[in-house]
């Protein structure tokens, strides 16, 4: 059996900006030519394409380590320098990815051929022939190209199922999908048979099929990582419904099917109170009596229980058609994320930032805007560090900064960059 490799870490990194170019023109008979500094080109960026013949992030145990080309630097005769190469990461469909720094979900890879923007490429700097004006005729200066973006992320693969089937081990949960669906999976009569989740695709006959997964047996204490349960619960969350399957042979099956809501509840109280369909399974190895005396229990418990034989296909027809309805009725769940799909991530163009008084003479100011503009900024040259700290005073930093207590000859810290506070934005 393939290994199935469901979360991995990882770490990405775009393209660095390339320098802008400090040029002149020169050419035979003509005299002081102007600057032809060229800019540098943007960094490539990282995307990620889900890709539906994956199955598995066991690739990323090999490679985890993923980086986008730099943009070259600007050249004379107001040459541009060529743009990194994009890369594009393959993943399964399913993959969820989250940033390891914040926490947070930043992209859900859950259609085929869905792309998403990971990391941007930093832009190239501006060469001196873009800095040319009016009363400022021969810049000696230009600009640096932006800097990379790293994350560290971590990938965790929830399979795209609409339909989960729950139950403990050797309920018949694998017998069940290879009757209603092509999926042949391996079935024993152990505990943990279904090492990997088993998907089968089903055939609605209003040609809107669906997809079951055959999700592991628990058992008590899955929650809390006992036996293989835990590493196969957040394999649910996707799934608009559930089948409950129950085997009637067993001592107590009530008891059983209250075990594996109560993992259920431990785990999550949203999916605890999704929809489900009770399916009493192996009547073929039951009495009548026993039957019924069983269905009448359960019906007081779900009123959706259906008496099925995995083995024979009693009842299944009428499961089927039930579920279809269901199918058709219930919406798909959807995965809270912290992205915006224009950028594909939160911090790509966030403005904002904090302004902290760190001691009586000290301030720091910090945000994603501004760490770029420091990035792009060349700190030997006073007329970039004069743009920078007019582009701090448009975004209202000084005065947000002064209304802490901000004074001339104070230090202030912008991002990584200690500056001296003149006072002359007063």
């Amino acid at each position: 059996m393939a290994q199935f490799i469901d979360k991995v870490k990882i770490k990405v990194e775009s393209g660095k900006g390339g320098n802008g170019a400090v040029a002149w023109h020169r050419e035979k008979y003509v005299d002081k030519g102007g600057p032809d500094g060229g800019d540098g080109g943007d960094g490539g960026s990282v995307y990620f394409v889900a890709d539906s013949s994956m199955t598995t992030l066991l690739d990323f145990t090999y490679r985890s380590i993923f980086q986008a080309q730099n943009g070259e630097n600007g050249r004379i005769k107001n040459q541009y320098g060529k743009n990194g190469k994009d890369i594009y990461v393959k993943v399964p469909v399913g993959t969820i990815v989250r940033d390891l720094k914040t926490g947070d979900i930043i992209a859900d890879m859950n259609e085929d051929e869905k792309t998403i923007l990971i990391a941007k490429g930093g832009r190239g700097g501006r060469g001196n022939a873009k800095f040319a004006t009016s009363t400022s005729r021969a810049p000696q200066f230009s600009e640096p190209g932006e800097a990379s973006v790293e994350r560290e992320l971590e990938l965790e693969l929830k399979l795209i199922a609409d339909i989960g089937l729950l139950g403990m081990p050797n309920a018949g949960k694998s017998s069940f999908i290879s009757r209603i669906s092509s999926a042949k999976p391996k079935i024993a009569d152990y505990p943990f048979t279904t090492l990997v989740p088993h998907l089968g695709v089903v055939k609605n006959p209003d040609g809107n099929n669906f997809v079951v997964a055959d999700i592991p047996g628990l058992i008590e204490g899955a929650h809390l990582g006992v036996g293989l349960g835990y590493e196969f619960l957040r394999h649910v969350e996707r799934c608009k419904f559930f089948i409950h399957i129950v085997d009637m042979t067993e001592e107590n099956p009530v008891e059983n099917y209250k075990k594996i809501n109560n993992e259920l509840l431990n785990y999550s109280k949203e999916l605890s109170s999704r929809f489900q369909i009770v399916m009493l399974n192996k009547a073929d190895a039951m009495m009548e009596d026993d039957i019924q005396r069983l269905k009448e229990e359960f019906l007081k418990l779900n009123e959706n229980t259906f008496v099925v034989s995995a083995v024979t296909g009693l009842g299944v027809k009428e499961l089927l058609n039930y579920v279809y309805k269901k199918f058709d009725e219930i919406p798909t769940p959807s995965i809270e994320l912290n992205i915006t799909e224009d950028t594909g991530f939160a911090d790509n163009d966030d403005s904002r930032y904090e302004a902290v008084k760190l001691n009586k003479n000290t301030y720091s100011v910090d945000g994603g805007k501004i760490r770029r503009l420091v990035s792009v900024t060349d700190i030997k040259n006073i007329r970039q560090v004069r743009r920078l700290t007019n582009i701090l005073d448009s975004m209202g930093v000084f005065n947000e900064l002064r209304s802490l207590g901000l004074i001339e000859g104070d230090t202030i810290y912008v991002a990584n960059l200690e500056m001296t506070y003149t006072g002359e934005y007063d």
